[in-house]
C-alpha cells in the first residue's frame, strides 16, 4: 500500500504538493490527471524518492520491485531484443554468475546460478523480449539491430520495453503513450490489462486512461483528490462536484449578504442590538465555501478559408520514400475533395509519417506527383515540432517571419497578442524556441498553423505533447473546420470526433478502410492475439535440468494452493475499501453542504465515523493478509 499523509513538496519557489493525502491499494491501477504544470512528474519523483517531502509522511513499501521508463536511452552496440533484457536485474545477475562459475569450472557454483536463472525465466527471456518489442511495433528486422542504430521515438519505445521486461511490484508509467502508434497503443492496453502489479500511470489519452485504469487521482492546487473508475467517471464525478460547489458558493454568499444587510441595519438600535450582534458571530464563525475558480483552457477556432476549391489534392501513381529506388509506398492513387475529412491509420513503419511528409512538401516524390488544386494553402502540423520550427528563435520572430511568408503583415503587437491567445505570455514569446517544453512547442504549431487560414490541413500526431483540455479544445476546432482534413493520430477520440472516413497505410499501398475506428481496433487485437498464438515456445531448458524444472513446478503448485485463498480474501477487502471510500465521500459531502438539515447532519456525523472505523479494521485486515503472502513467498 501506498500512503502519503499530509504530503507537501516544492520544486524551487512553486508549492507542489500542499498537506496532500492518498492511498494506493496494491493492485490498483491509478491515472494521475492534471493540467500541464500541475507537478505529477515531481509526485512520481517523489515516490521514486528522487525527491523528499518538505513535510508529511510517505509510506511506500520498501521491498517493492519499482518499474519505471527511462527518460534517455544512451547510445549502446547491443542488440535491441539484448537491450530489453537488462531491464531485469536478477537475469543479469544469474547470467553474470553462470559466465563467472563456468570460467572457473566450479560445479556447485554453476547448479547454483544455473537455478537462479531459472528463477529468473532466463531461458525464455529471449522470446520474451522479442514479443514485447513486436508488440511495441519493432519490426521482427529490427529486433536484432544495435541500439544507437534506432531514432528517438524508437529508442522510447526501447525504454518502454525494458520496463514493462523487468519483473515489478509497481510501475510508474509517465505519458507512455506519447511515442506510440495505434496499433502499439492497443497491444499496450492489453498488456497493462494483464499486468498483476500496482500501476500509476500519467496519460492525456481519455480512451487510454479508460481501457486501463479502475482509480483516478486529479492533481489540482497542491491536492490529490481520489475517485472510483477510469477518466469518463472522474468527469462527471468532477462536473457534478464544480456545478454542487458553484450552488453551495451561490447560497453562502446570499446568506452573507442577508447577514451582513441585518447587522448594518440594526447594530445601531438598542431593541435589536443584541440580535445583530448574534448573526455578526454568526458570520463571523461561518466556514466559507471557497469559490469556484476554473483554470482557462486554451480556445481555438481556425478561421473561414478564403477559399474552397473542389479539388484540393490529386495523388498520380505516387511513390514515397526517402531513398531514390528505395519506396516506402507504390502508386498511390488518391484525390482530397473539399469537405473531406481522413483519418489515417497503419501500424509504424508503414509509410503514414512518410506519405503526410509527401504532401506537405517536407519530401520530394520518388515518382509520379502530388498535384495541388488552385487556391490551396496547405497547413501542415509536424510529429516532430523541431522539423518546421528553428530552436534558437523565439516564438515571436517565427510569428513575424510566418505572417511575412503569408503576404499578411503583422506589427509586434498583433504578433504578440495573437501569441498570447495560444498562452505565449511576454517572457515565454521571447523565449528560444530550443527551450520550450514539448507541449509549449506544440502550441506555437498550432498557433502559426491558425495564422495561415489553411484549407487543407495535414496532421502528423498533433496531440503528443498536449494536456486533455487542449486536446479538447483541438478536437472541437477540427470540427467546425471548414475545409479539408488528413490526420494521422494514436489519440481515438480525436480521431473519432474529427474524422469521417479512414484510409489504411499498409503493405507499401494506400487504400480506403470501410470501416469504423471500433473495427478496426477489433482487426488490431485479433492480430495481436494470433501473433501470440504463433510465437515459439519457451525455449527448452537444458535436458539435465528436467527433474528440478519438475520439482520446483511442484513447489509453485503447492504455494499458489496456498496464496490463491489469501489473495482472495484481499481482493475482497479491496473491494470493500473501495465501496467504503465511497461511502466516506458521499457522507462528507452531505456533512459539506450547508443546506443538510441538523437531523440529517448528525445522523451522518454518526455514520461516518462507523465508516472510519470500518476502513481502519479493513486496512489492517489487509495488511495481516500482505505479511502472510510475503511470508509465503520468502519463508526465511
Amino acid at each position: 500500500m501506498i500512503r502519503l499523509q499530509q504530503i507537501s513538496l516544492r520544486r524551487g519557489a512553486r508549492l507542489v504538493l500542499d498537506a496532500a493525502d492518498l492511498v494506493v491499494h496494491a493492485g490498483e491501477k491509478v491515472g494521475l490527471v492534471g493540467v500541464n504544470g500541475a507537478g505529477k512528474s515531481s509526485l512520481f519523483g517523489l515516490l521514486q524518492r528522487e525527491w523528499i517531502e518538505d513535510s508529511g509522511s510517505l509510506e511506500f513499501p520498501a521491498d517493492w520491485r519499482v518499474a519505471t521508463v527511462a527518460q534517455q536511452v544512451a547510445d549502446s552496440e547491443l542488440p535491441a531484443a539484448e537491450f530489453v533484457c537488462q531491464g531485469d536485474r536478477a537475469l543479469q545477475r544469474a547470467l553474470r554468475e553462470l559466465r563467472e562459475a563456468d570460467a572457473q569450472g566450479d560445479g556447485r557454483r554453476i547448479a547454483a546460478a544455473a537455478e537462479a536463472l531459472e528463477l529468473a525465466q532466463g531461458y525464455s527471456a529471449a522470446a520474451r523480449a522479442e514479443g514485447l518489442l513486436l508488440g511495441l511495433g519493432f519490426a521482427p528486422a529490427a529486433l536484432q539491430r544495435p541500439v544507437r542504430e534506432f531514432s528517438g521515438g524508437w529508442r522510447m519505445r526501447l525504454a518502454l520495453a525494458q520496463a514493462l521486461f523487468a519483473p515489478s511490484d509497481c510501475m510508474l508509467l509517465d505519458e507512455p503513450t506519447n511515442h506510440l502508434d495505434l496499433d502499439a497503443l492497443v497491444w499496450l492496453e492489453g498488456w497493462l490489462g494483464r499486468y498483476a502489479g500496482t500501476l500509476l500511470v500519467i496519460s492525456h489519452d481519455r480512451e487510454f486512461l479508460d481501457a486501463v485504469t479502475r482509480v483516478t487521482v486529479h492533481l489540482q492546487g497542491g491536492k490529490l483528490s481520489r475517485y472510483s473508475g477510469g477518466y469518463s467517471d472522474f468527469e462527471q464525478r468532477r462536473a457534478l462536484e464544480l456545478t454542487q460547489q458553484a450552488q453551495a458558493w451561490s447560497r453562502q454568499q446570499a446568506d452573507i449578504a442577508r447577514l451582513g444587510a441585518f447587522v448594518e441595519r440594526f447594530r445601531a438600535k438598542a431593541t435589536k442590538a443584541r440580535q445583530a450582534q448574534s448573526r455578526l458571530k454568526a458570520l463571523e464563525r461561518m466556514q466559507r465555501v471557497a469559490p469556484l475558480v476554473l483554470s482557462h483552457p486554451l480556445r481555438l477556432r481556425f478561421p473561414q478559408p478564403e477559399r474552397q476549391p473542389h479539388a484540393l489534392l490529386r495523388l498520380q501513381q505516387l511513390d514515397c520514400g526517402f531513398a531514390p529506388g528505395q519506396p516506402v509506398l507504390r502508386g498511390v492513387e488518391r484525390e482530397v475533395l473539399a469537405g473531406a475529412r481522413i483519418g489515417i491509420l497503419g501500424a509504424n513503419g508503414q509509410g503514414k509519417s512518410t506519405l503526410v511528409k509527401t504532401l506537405a512538401g517536407m519530401l520530394p516524390p520518388l515518382a509520379g506527383t502530388v498535384q495541388p488544386g488552385e487556391g490551396v494553402v496547405l497547413g501542415y502540423f509536424a510529429q516532430h515540432e523541431m522539423d518546421v520550427l528553428r530552436g534558437d528563435e523565439t516564438p515571436l520572430q517565427h510569428m513575424q517571419r510566418q505572417a511575412l511568408a503569408g503576404g499578411r503583415g503583422a506589427t509586434t503587437q498583433e504578433a504578440r497578442d495573437w501569441l498570447g491567445s495560444f498562452q505565449f505570455g511576454g517572457e515565454l514569446a521571447a523565449q528560444p524556441v530550443g527551450t520550450l517544453s514539448g507541449g509549449e512547442r506544440a502550441r506555437l504549431l498550432l498557433a502559426l498553423l491558425v495564422w495561415q487560414r489553411p484549407n487543407l490541413l495535414v496532421l502528423d500526431e498533433p496531440t503528443n505533447h498536449l494536456d486533455l483540455d487542449t486536446r479538447e479544445a483541438l478536437a472541437l476546432a477540427l470540427q467546425e473546420f471548414d475545409g479539408a482534413m488528413l490526420l494521422v493520430s494514436h489519440d481515438r477520440a480525436l480521431l473519432r470526433a474529427a474524422c469521417e472516413q479512414y484510409w489504411l497505410v499498409a503493405d507499401g499501398r494506400v487504400r480506403d478502410f470501410d470501416s469504423d475506428l471500433d473495427a478496426y481496433q477489433r482487426l488490431l487485437q485479433e492480430t495481436a492475439r494470433s501473433s501470440r498464438e504463433a510465437q515459439p515456445a519457451n525455449r527448452p531448458a537444458e535436458p539435465g535440468r528436467r527433474e528440478q524444472r519438475r520439482a520446483s513446478a511442484t513447489q509453485r503448485r503447492e504455494l499458489q494452493q496456498q496464496v490463491a485463498p489469501l489473495r482472495k480474501r484481499q481482493a475482497e477487502a479491496e473491494q470493500r475499501l473501495q465501496r467504503l471510500e465511497g461511502e466516506r465521500e458521499r457522507l462528507q459531502a452531505l456533512l459539506a453542504q450547508p443546506a443538510t438539515p441538523a437531523g440529517a447532519r448528525a445522523e451522518a456525523g454518526r455514520e461516518l465515523k462507523q465508516v472510519l472505523q470500518d476502513i481502519e479494521d479493513c486496512e489492517a485486515g489487509w495488511l495481516e493478509l500482505e505479511e502472510r503472502l510475503q511470508a509465503l513467498a520468502d519463508p526465511r
